[in-house]
């Protein structure tokens, strides 16, 4: 579709829905102290099933999310995960017992895994390959405003309002958002080679969501836990049939070959890494502002402001050196290992303007490596897929991101509380971001290619090539 079809209404009804959709990943951390006191009682493990149920149940159907709007359509994927969102929401909001609440977050999970693949693939066709880079960088801009919007609507919802008015207030802005999708974006070409393939999906979910259970889990009860080391095992195991099933199969989900290009392997990586680095931050944000600094819960959401600033204003610069992907994406994600070791200085007596500094950089690191990399792994896929290469490069960020959460409570426990753990806990996960830009960046190394240009096929056809690019199945 020409680059012109991606209409300034369209564009932010789409980016609009996924700001909505990422902010419900943070806004419920800023909610855990009125929660544990409220009427329903939960226990500290219902507690981390209310904040995690939303996160597994998201990264765990990105990818087949992603596969089914392209399949059967993405509008009618993105107008059914904003109907589950609100669902959801309404579920949490009437809840009588942790139950009810842990189950309602779930759904809203389900809905954001509709949502979120199904708007970057609507940009992906209507932007047209000379606006893709333009059309990402909005993308990411709404992401990072999700975050933003999840810590200050928890924050004003936690100190001025209840935990039930947040979720309710989720219902009629879900309404508003579909009636948007339906009135300003136009459905896109359905891909009749796209493939749910029942199996595989079962396979590569369950799989998912065990790992996912295992990295989250792992801090609570110890990473030699038996359950914890069963997960793992389990998750493993699900992964490799999947892959078996996959290599088997005339219509497979998708093709893992396509992980034999550097390119996409070092993008997905990519993006755990950042959004490895980012949650790790978060997780301690609001426990160092309020804990050692003292700032209630409204002020804390207003704290981590200076996060937005790079991501509206950088992506846009990262745009036009999209075609030059090592220095943008390597020099991005050195700036977040560097702002996180100078966020691990901060103590109770650190000015706020100079802890703001430290964020500012990491802000800037994420608009400037985050619109490259998300572009890298769509146009890795073919085009009838940008979907799943949407969810994949989803599904990285939240793994990334429970990762960097479990890393970060890890290290944290082991030295006893907050005052003594932030330091070496942030120094930890500093020293593995900036490994892996190490690592990002040679893979980024072995192609002359931009990052807004498909991939060359693999070895054995089942690359980016004009034979997948045209929508042909391989001949296996």
């Amino acid at each position: 579709m020409p680059s012109h079809a991606l209409k300034r209404r369209t564009l932010l009804a789409l980016c609009a829905c996924v700001l909505v959709a990422q902010s419900m990943v943070a806004a419920i951390n800023l909610l855990i102290p009125q929660l544990s006191s409220s009427s329903l009682h939960p226990s500290s493990s219902e507690i981390l099933w209310t904040v995690d149920a939303y996160v597994i149940v998201f990264a765990g159907l990105l990818i087949p999310a992603g596969a089914l709007g392209d399949r059967y359509g993405r509008k009618g994927a993105l107008l059914s995960g904003l109907a589950l969102f609100a669902a959801g929401a309404a579920l949490s909001a009437l809840a009588r017992d942790p139950a009810l609440l842990i189950a309602g977050r779930g759904v809203s999970g389900a809905g954001a895994a509709l949502i979120t693949p199904a708007t970057m693939s609507i940009l992906m066709h209507l932007a047209g390959p000379h606006g893709r880079a333009r059309a990402m960088a909005s993308w990411t801009l709404a992401i990072g405003l999700g975050g933003l919007a999840g810590n200050l609507g928890g924050g004003l919802a936690g100190q001025f309002l209840s935990w039930r008015a947040l979720f309710a207030v989720m219902v009629p802005l879900a309404a508003l958002l579909a009636l948007a999708v339906a009135v300003t974006t136009p459905r896109t070409d359905r891909s009749p080679h796209s493939h749910l393939a029942p199996a595989g999906t079962l396979l590569l979910t369950a799989g998912l969501v065990t790992v996912l259970f295992g990295i989250i889990e792992g801090p609570e009860y110890g990473w030699s836990a038996p359950r914890i080391l069963l997960a793992f095992a389990a998750g493993a195991l699900l992964i490799a049939l999947f892959t078996v099933q996959a290599l088997r199969s005339r219509t497979p989900l998708f093709d893992p070959p396509v992980f034999a290009a550097p390119r996409l392997r070092a993008a997905t990586l990519g993006m755990a890494t950042g959004f490895f680095g980012l949650f790790a931050l978060f997780y301690l944000n609001s426990q160092y502002l309020q804990g050692v600094k003292g700032y209630g819960p409204a002020r804390t959401g207003v704290a981590i402001v200076p996060l937005i600033v790079g991501l509206a204003l950088v992506p846009r610069l990262a745009a036009r050196w999209a075609a030059h992907p090592r220095p943008v994406i390597g020099g991005g994600l050195a700036l977040i290992g560097l702002g996180l070791l100078g966020v691990s200085t901060a103590g109770a007596g650190t000015p706020y303007a100079i802890y703001a500094c430290w964020l500012l950089v990491i802000s800037a690191g994420t608009g400037l490596c985050m619109p490259t990399l998300t572009l890298g792994v769509v146009t890795s896929l073919p085009p009838h897929q940008a979907g799943l290469g949407s969810g994949l490069g989803t599904a990285a960020r939240e793994i990334g991101a429970a990762l960097g959460v479990a890393v970060t409570g890890t290290v944290l426990a082991s030295h006893g509380d907050l005052h003594t753990g932030m330091a070496p806990a942030l120094r930890t996960v500093a020293l593995l971001v900036l490994a892996a830009t190490a690592a990002v960046v040679a893979g980024y190394g072995g192609s002359r290619k931009g990052a807004g240009q498909p991939a060359g096929p693999a070895p054995d056809g089942t690359g980016t090539g004009p034979a997948r690019e045209r929508g042909e199945t391989p001949v296996r």
